[in-house]
């Protein structure tokens, strides 16, 4: 079913070069690939370039001069597309103004997969940095404890919620004992949806995804570590998750402590039980 999975973001606003993002790491919180408009309303250049990831160019108008090799230089006129293979070096150089290109990169674009050949750090890739770090879930192995990730998502009963904030216990999901002693999380909001129809579907009743604080947890003595997927009761991870890294809360959820839960989001079903989204959340 066709579905909006965003909008666009204007990543860079810097003198003459425009990006907007309209798919991506930023745009859809999606590392897949990138979509993006570049605007280059005056002559200007860029610093030496290696990618991770394979680009291409997309001229819409304008051209782009791309410098690699020995002295090499291939344009690229309004109407062309080229494609830049991972792991070449080249420096784009944009001759004329008002030039619009249309770059697509396999996997999505990010600041630490782009290796730009330049003294001390530029403001504009300072704020490409810092929106790619926001919720980003860095690489780490099984087992250790993440430092730079905060915001945690935990889908869970409401009713079984109510009943914990009604006593002023903490909560406890069902499968707290059997899972090994802690509270399944996901910091990834993009597999949310996936996760609660792997595991929840014939589950009865409205459900709601907590945003927990990792370092409020953290303060009350309650350590998070990021692992491997683990089965949820009786029931096996997915097929395609073993590169999954997720949140493992060693603890319950205190109910009456503010700052842990930091908003309270609902899940929408269907008749038959299907999680569709998560209003605010995922969708």
């Amino acid at each position: 079913m066709p579905k909006i999975i965003g909008k666009s973001v204007t990543v860079v606003q810097d003198g003459g070069l425009c990006i907007d993002e309209f798919a991506g790491n930023v745009a859809t919180k999606d590392d897949t690939l990138s979509i993006a408009r570049v605007v280059v309303s005056k002559p200007a250049s860029e610093p030496w370039l290696t990618l991770d990831y394979d680009e291409w160019l997309c001229v819409v108008r304008g051209e782009i001069e791309l410098h690699y090799g020995d002295g090499e230089i291939l344009t690229v006129k309004a109407g062309e597309t080229c494609m830049i293979s991972k792991g070449e070096r080249f420096r784009p150089v944009f001759p004329v103004g008002d030039t619009e290109y249309i770059p697509v990169c396999l996997p999505a674009f990010k600041p630490e997969r782009c290796h730009r050949e330049e003294e001390g750090v530029s403001e504009t890739s300072k704020k490409l940095r810092d929106l790619h770090s926001n919720g980003a879930v860095p690489p780490c192995s099984s087992s250790s404890v993440v430092n730079d990730v905060d915001r945690l998502f935990h889908m869970c009963q409401k009713a079984s919620w109510e009943a914990a904030v009604a006593s002023g216990e903490a909560y406890f999901p069902p499968t707290f004992e059997a899972d090994g002693g802690f509270t399944h999380a996901t910091a990834v909001a993009e597999r949310l949806i996936e996760t609660a129809n792997h595991f929840y579907t014939s589950s009865q009743g409205d459900w709601i995804c907590l945003e927990l604080s990792k370092e409020a947890l953290k303060k009350v003595g309650i350590i998070t570590r990021f692992e491997e997927a683990k089965p949820v009761g009786g029931t096996a991870t997915g097929t395609q998750w073993s590169s999954w890294v997720c949140p493992h809360v060693f603890g319950g959820i205190p109910t009456q402590l503010s700052g842990i839960v930091t908003n309270i989001y609902p899940m929408k079903r269907d008749s038959e039980g299907t999680f569709l989204s998560i209003e605010g959340v995922s969708t």
